[in-house]
């Protein structure tokens, strides 16, 4: 296991993080700091990744802000009620995949969501994790990273008890908004513990990342 630092930041606006991310992996890569792993809830923004045509799944922000951003994929949505996760770590030797780095995300997020009493997955050739019936695939949480001499941010964010709502105003990732769900959506919002699930999220995305701290 390799140490890392977690930073609990509440609720900070995108902008904010995105800037405190760039400014870690520029630390990373000369090695004034530890991996970090940066928790955060976000007001309403819309994000877009580098995917070529993610400006036209803008529908109709209203008044969210739009920010294009260097991380892979397309539109997404961030906002109260779902829990963001940045990992900032150096891959070494035996870590340098990149698609074996999303897989890890993947299964800290299934992983998480399995203690929380939701059965998630993965759906073949679609980033994230997914829930329900092959005819009915609901998508829990979306997950986009960058990577800058071999130092990542970017990363996962999975709704909680997200207002699903604003996701008709991009098609998220590509797809049709009806496709969002969240834990809350899953088992009722009473049954649901925030805290709870954020700690199981640091927990597990230390367990896929072999970190510790």
């Amino acid at each position: 296991m390799r140490p890392w630092r977690v930073l609990e930041l509440g609720t900070r606006p995108y902008r904010d993080v995105w800037a405190r991310q760039l400014a870690l992996v520029e630390a990373r890569q000369r090695g004034d700091e530890l991996d970090t792993l940066i928790v955060v809830e976000h007001p309403h923004v819309f994000t877009l990744g580098r995917r070529r045509d993610a400006a036209a799944n803008v529908l109709a922000a209203g008044e969210v802000e739009v920010i294009e951003i260097e991380r892979g994929g397309d539109a997404t949505y961030h906002g109260p009620g779902q829990l963001v996760a940045y990992p900032i770590v150096a891959l070494h030797d035996g870590e340098r995949d990149l698609h074996a780095y999303l897989r890890k995300l993947e299964d800290a997020v299934i992983n998480t969501c399995a203690r929380v009493g939701v059965t998630a997955d993965r759906e073949p050739g679609k980033t994230g994790a997914w829930t329900g019936p092959r005819e009915h695939r609901r998508k829990l949480a979306s997950i986009g990273i960058a990577c800058r001499r071999w130092v990542t941010f970017h990363g996962v964010a999975l709704n909680v008890t997200t207002d699903l709502s604003y996701f008709q105003r991009i098609n998220p990732c590509g797809f049709d908004a009806g496709v969002m769900t969240s834990l809350a959506t899953e088992l009722a919002p009473a049954a649901i513990d925030p805290a709870a699930v954020r700690a199981a999220l640091v927990a597990e995305l230390a367990s896929a990342l072999g970190r510790a701290g």
